[in-house]
């Protein structure tokens, strides 16, 4: 992580400014300015930073980001529990900031991170969250598993 990016302020919390009115500035200019949902909420998508996998994708709320931002751990915001949380704090495969990017309209983050622990993202053990396809076969759509298998035991990680 370098010293422009998460967790290398001792800044408590941040304060975003709300998206300008100006598409150019929105769409140009060097503000952060989230645009958080009608429900306070902006889709986080995260890749690993060394082969750009895709891992997840979730939601992060203004306090979820904010502390992403300070501490270089990835938080997010759990609409079926709807609570904070931060990743890893349970199983231990923590998700290290490395980069957060943001599209054009900032209604999106990306962040490019190292997973700590058995390297896992997913709650079902595996490294990602994308591990079956969706195809189209005999006029039925079905999934089927890429053949990745969990990196961990989750009956002894989360207890359930």
């Amino acid at each position: 992580m370098t010293n422009d990016l998460p967790g290398s302020d001792a800044v408590t919390d941040f304060v975003f400014s709300s998206p300008p009115d100006d598409k150019a500035a929105l769409e140009e200019g060097s503000t952060f300015s989230p645009r958080f949902d009608a429900n306070g909420l902006i889709t986080a998508v995260v890749n690993d930073a060394d082969d750009g996998r895709l891992l997840m994708v979730a939601h992060m709320n203004a306090e979820a980001l904010s502390k992403t931002l300070v501490t270089g751990i990835a938080h997010y915001w759990s609409r079926s529990r709807r609570s904070l949380w931060q990743k890893g704090e349970t199983s231990g495969n923590r998700q290290r900031v490395i980069e957060i990017r943001t599209d054009c309209d900032q209604d999106v983050v990306q962040l490019s991170v190292h997973v700590e622990g058995h390297a896992a993202t997913c709650h079902t053990g595996r490294r990602s969250c994308f591990y079956r396809l969706v195809v189209a076969e005999n006029g039925t759509v079905k999934l089927r598993h890429d053949e990745t298998r969990p990196l961990f035991e989750t009956k002894e990680v989360y207890g359930k």
